[in-house]
């Protein structure tokens, strides 16, 4: 492709600012200009971006521009300086990089397309067969995936002599009613050896004291935190002090939206000596008075958990609101000390266990009694909370992810409706069809087995809820990098910005 002069100058910007930009993160003597820097290239990056649009429209230069804005993210990230120096100029420097690369395949890509530009029908049906093909990859290992989270029938029942004992553990601030009915339902629970702490971390209000000290007479034991130290996330921290503790060989921590039928821990705890576990996560059900209100942030969540081949990946499927594990298991993997500043500390130790297969996450469903009262808007806060640092923080992460999923998710959705007046040719817009086929029925299955929606429902929403976890993804970010990120009152993204410290040795 010959390029205009106007494009060549554009072009030469364009590169001597990614210099500029990793120079300035890979140099120490440039480190202390890195804000001039960083606010030049900002400038030129997106000048360049926009002009590179203008002039020659289409899908190669939106790729360079949608990348261009994560670049020019990061500069603004070096303006800000909220993070630990040594942190940041690591995290720049790596960001930086990887966005720069991923630019000059684009333009290497886009220059030898347009030798042979007649390569499009091509390159539509090698895309409708990627889709297809990761569709039904999706599509089979959701299947297996709900058949083997199915809560199990437990053929053997143990007697009471034989069950271990087991310590409920809940970490409570700022908590009103939901507490309440969390501790009811726990206290009626049918289980012989059973230990209740609360720890009451730092409530604003007197409220939270007040409801744990009520249920004294009816064993619970009441816990004072304290202010979290600079080292710690203070969920991490409460959750550190109420495993010491604790005095069960099984303990589990869940929140106050969780409610507990009388013999549910009876099925968890029968279901881990079976199966020879250490640690079980379980995904609650949704409590019938809540389940006709549709929440996309836990439809995407549970799609999340339930519907990629996650354990190909080292990273086994769990949630935080209900997860059981011996004491020993967290003795072993370092204990809550190894994940101070984790946000989610429960996936830590469910990719520890997964290796030795000590480690499995079930389904609530209709079989064990565990569901979730939390509404609306705590599901979107706590899919806020949890997303960015999922993505371990990358501003680079966050860009592969949004391309995979408007890639799979999102665009076979687009051109099999649109295929035609797009021109993509008949063959491609039939094998967009057939993978949008796959998904919707993907979703479905999973709308259905978790009664977040009915199934069909489920089986049009995945564009919807797709494009919503792209706007929380980058919402998350955000908040993260720039704003505040509040949990029950307290702001937890400036210390988990900064260096984390070395973790202590795994005995």
């Amino acid at each position: 492709m010959a390029y205009s002069k106007s494009m060549m100058v554009v072009l030469w910007a364009y590169a001597a600012a990614a210099v500029l930009e990793i120079l300035a993160c890979s140099v120490p003597l440039l480190w202390p200009v890195r804000k001039a820097c960083a606010g030049v290239t900002m400038l030129v990056s997106a000048a360049c971006a926009t002009a590179v649009v203008v002039l020659y429209p289409g899908f190669f230069s939106a790729v360079l521009l949608a990348i261009s804005l994560l670049r020019v993210f990061a500069m603004f990230r070096i303006l800000h300086g909220r993070m630990h120096d040594r942190y940041m100029r690591i995290a720049s420097r790596r960001t930086v990089g990887i966005l720069v690369a991923a630019q000059v395949v684009v333009v290497a890509v886009w220059q030898l397309w347009h030798l042979n530009p007649s390569h499009w029908t091509a390159v539509w049906v090698a895309l409708g067969v990627l889709q297809c093909a990761v569709a039904l990859m999706l599509l089979s290992a959701t299947i297996r995936r709900l058949r083997h989270t199915a809560w199990p029938a437990t053929d053997r029942r143990y007697s009471d002599a034989e069950l271990p004992t087991v310590t409920i553990a809940i970490p409570a601030r700022n908590e009103t009613e939901d507490l309440q009915l969390c501790l009811e339902s726990i206290i009626a629970s049918d289980y012989p050896k059973l230990e209740v702490i609360v720890l009451d971390d730092c409530s604003q209000t007197r409220r939270t004291p007040e409801i744990i000290r009520g249920f004294a007479h009816d064993g619970v034991r009441f816990i004072r935190g304290e202010e979290p130290s600079e080292i710690w996330l203070p969920k991490n921290q409460a959750y550190n002090r109420l495993a010491s503790e604790a005095s069960g060989a099984y303990i589990l921590f869940c929140g106050v939206d969780i409610r507990l039928d009388p013999g549910a821990l009876r099925s968890m705890v029968s279901v881990m000596l079976q199966r020879k576990k250490a640690m079980l996560s379980v995904l609650p059900d949704r409590a019938p008075e809540v389940r006709n209100r549709f929440s996309p942030a836990q439809a995407m969540r549970y799609f999340w958990e339930l519907v990629p081949p996650r354990r190909l990946f080292g990273k086994p499927p769990v949630l935080s609101s209900c997860w059981m594990v011996t004491k020993d298991a967290l003795h072993r993997n370092g204990g809550f000390e190894a994940v101070r500043r984790s946000i989610t500390p429960e996936a830590y130790f469910a990719r520890q266990l997964a290796v030795s297969d000590e480690y499995s996450f079930m389904r609530a469903g209709d079989v064990l009694g565990v569901v979730s009262m939390k509404g609306l808007a705590e599901q979107r806060d706590t899919a806020m909370r949890i997303r960015y640092p999922q993505l371990h923080r990358r501003p680079e992460s966050v860009g592969m992810v949004s391309a995979a999923e408007i890639l799979f998710l999102i665009a076979p959705f687009v051109l099999a409706i649109g295929g035609y007046w797009f021109g993509i040719g008949l063959i491609p817009t039939l094998l967009a069809a057939l993978a949008s086929l796959l998904l919707a029925i993907t979703n479905a299955l999973v709308a259905q087995a978790t009664h977040l929606s009915n199934s069909a429902l489920g089986f049009i929403t995945l564009p919807y809820i797709t494009a919503y976890d792209l706007v929380l993804m980058y919402y998350s970010m955000w908040r993260y990098e720039f704003s505040v990120v509040d949990w029950k009152g307290r702001n937890i993204c400036v210390p988990a910005m900064h260096v984390i410290p070395r973790l202590p040795k795994i005995e």
